[in-house]
């Protein structure tokens, strides 16, 4: 009976999904971003030791709005939802994207977004780090601000 069992197994499971791929369903798959690099041209560094932690965030930042000069030590890619953004690194590389855009963003690398639109900017980010590593750390301690934070 087990002899039986185990073939009449494999045939069902393989028409099952046999059926599921010929059913004309209208699924479509489409890579949006598939990189070794950052936006820069940096390569991306391997994944950190220790047990991994994905966190998954919907940012919105408001028209006008720059952010803290700030770095990512894990890896983290998203895509711009609504709204155009501008990225620019402390050594004044500079980054444009707009609604639909994938980003793989840069990695231990200061830098500050700003939206300079009418709209709000909408994104979807996703960080593959590891538990007790932060995903943001800000800029507390150098003299560099970015523009909105710069002393008048």
């Amino acid at each position: 009976m087990k002899k039986l069992l185990l073939p009449l197994l494999v045939v069902l499971l393989s028409v099952n999904h046999a059926s599921a791929h010929s059913a004309g369903t209208d699924t479509e798959v489409d890579v949006i971003a598939k990189t070794t690099t950052s936006w820069n041209g940096n390569k991306l560094p391997g994944y950190l030791e220790g047990t991994p932690e994905i966190t998954i965030l919907r940012i919105t930042i408001p028209p006008g709005v720059t952010l803290p000069l700030h770095i990512h030590p894990v890896i983290n890619a998203g895509v711009m939802i609504a709204g155009k953004l501008t990225v620019v690194t402390e050594d004044e590389q500079i980054l444009h994207i707009k609604a639909g855009d994938p980003i793989v963003e840069v990695v231990d690398t200061w830098h500050y977004g700003k939206n300079e639109g009418s709209e709000p900017v909408e994104l979807i980010m996703f960080y593959a780090g590891r538990e007790g590593t932060p995903i943001t750390v800000l800029d507390t301690v150098s003299t560099y601000t970015t523009p909105e934070y710069r002393e008048r």
